[in-house]
């Protein structure tokens, strides 16, 4: 059943045909080029590193880019200010191509460094602006049609990554996978000027950059990614202490900027700040994906593509786990779910550590995928809902869009931090690329089990009326009851 233009809900044929097709391809084709990107690298890095070298500084490839899309990401808003979403787009793809080719030709890791800087600049700017144009390129009854397109690309990417960068790879040309993506990027440019509004004049209020937080955050990530190629254990550990100091200054600096990055309610007494706990943890856990094309090779000997898919298997579970999570709606079966999901991120990941092995055959290796999918499965489950916690703990009811779109920045920060820490493990392992893999996974494993504590404090269990009932007989036949805690 096909719904009038005015729907409040729309239909995917409205959206797909017509004059909204060129709007709807753009919009999700940023956001697809950006998620290609991610598992594409990945996947051809093993690769990269035999030619050009630079294994030591592997961790880094994945931090760079993610830095400079929190940093690009902080800048969408004022950019669609002073360009309108046609300049704003065509800003973002020309900096991302530029940062591809400059991949695509580094002789040196030094340079493949810095064009992935280049990249994750023009790729924060795709993925922010995949969300914020909608509302001012598509109409109303389309805005959540848009969402789910865009939202989709991320597995659109786990599957044309791994296998762009896998067969480029296992061909010995990876640079030319690089080239195929500046084909797309232009591609998508050439429809921007006809797909999307332009500048519009008018008066224009910019939103104040947190220069100061933004700075604390790349100096501690920065940090962690020297420690990561250091062989000295103390200076090691004294850098990523350094790190931690610097994060502190971070929240202290942020919780008093009257623009910082994240809402005023994260500290506050309200349970946000444990939402965004738990999104770190998730979100750390899942760069551990990064390193998984590289153990296939090493351990395993697959060839780059079928490597580079056994490392998106953890995203195929994220998606798997949270499209049948996301119709749950009962308060206690929600907070079941989301304590649930570290848990289950905790086990795949201990399960592909028990099972890491030198040669590993097909046991093994299905072993391993196993450990994978659940551990997707478990930042799938409660990534919805998390989302959701985001809006609806807030001490102010106008914060909700606020702290929903720092949910895409908490987690971008998480991420680079959690590329940077795995390359200090994986480097702490060398020269055993088995003893890196499992200090990897086993320490992810515990970091995900310290986010189940999160978890709870995230949704807080509430009383109901039945559970009143139950806690008042209880407490006559065998006194309080210290699992039903009163906490709101």
């Amino acid at each position: 059943m096909h719904l009038p233009n005015d729907s409040p809900s729309g239909t995917w044929r409205q959206l797909l045909r017509g004059p909204y097709l060129g709007t709807a391809t753009v919009l999700a084709g940023g956001v697809a080029l950006y998620a290609t990107n991610v598992y594409l690298t990945t996947s051809l890095l093993p690769t990269a590193i035999e030619e050009i070298g630079g294994q030591r500084y592997y961790a880094w490839t994945t931090t760079v880019f993610l830095v400079a899309s929190v940093i690009s990401s902080m800048l969408v808003t004022n950019l669609l200010t002073a360009r309108g979403p046609r300049g704003a787009y065509l800003i973002g793809l020309a900096v991302f191509a530029v940062g591809t080719a400059a991949c695509s030709v580094s002789p040196t890791m030094e340079l493949f460094l810095a064009g992935r800087m280049i990249q994750g600049l023009g790729g924060g700017l795709l993925a922010g602006l995949g969300y914020a144009v909608i509302n001012a390129a598509l109409p109303k009854h389309l805005w959540t049609r848009g969402a789910a397109l865009v939202s989709a690309m991320w597995g659109v990417g786990t599957f044309a990554g791994p296998a762009i960068g896998g067969v480029f790879a296992q061909l010995s040309i990876w640079r030319w996978a690089f080239g195929i993506l500046i084909i797309a990027t232009v591609a998508v440019a050439v429809l921007v000027p006809s797909a999307l509004p332009p500048h519009t004049a008018g008066v224009a209020t910019e939103t104040p950059v947190p220069a100061l937080s933004l700075a604390l955050l790349t100096a501690a990530a920065a940090m962690v990614s020297i420690a990561g190629i250091l062989s000295n254990l103390m200076v090691t550990a004294a850098m990523v202490g350094s790190a931690v100091m610097i994060l502190v200054a971070f929240v202290a600096a942020d919780r008093r900027a009257a623009h910082g990055i994240l809402p005023p309610s994260t500290f506050s007494g309200s349970s946000l700040k444990w939402v965004y706990l738990t999104i770190v943890v998730l979100a750390v856990a899942s760069t551990a994906e990064m390193f998984i094309p590289l153990f296939g090779q090493r351990l395993a000997g697959l060839s780059p593509i079928a490597a580079g898919f056994l490392g998106a298997a953890l995203a195929l579970g994220w998606t798997l786990g949270e499209v049948p999570s996301a119709s749950a709606t009962a308060p206690g079966v929600v907070r079941r779910i989301v304590v649930c999901g570290p848990i289950l991120v905790a086990v795949g990941l201990g399960i592909m550590a028990a099972f890491v092995a030198d040669h590993a055959g097909v046991g093994v290796l299905i072993a391993w995928t196993i450990g994978l999918l659940v551990a997707g499965v478990g930042i799938g489950i409660a990534w919805p809902h998390l989302a959701v916690a985001a809006m609806t703990s807030v001490a102010e009811p106008g914060e909700g869009p606020r702290a929903s779109a720092a949910i895409n920045t908490v987690q971008l920060i998480a991420n680079a931090f959690g590329a940077a820490l795995a390359g200090v493990l994986v480097n702490i392992g060398e020269p055993s690329v088995l003893r890196s893999a499992q200090l990897l996974l086993f320490s992810f494993a515990a970091i995900a089990i310290i986010g189940a504590a999160f978890a709870g404090r995230a949704l807080p269990r509430r009383r109901t009326t039945a559970d009143n009932r139950e806690a008042g007989l209880s407490g006559v036949a065998n006194g309080p009851r210290p699992d039903r805690p009163t906490r709101a």
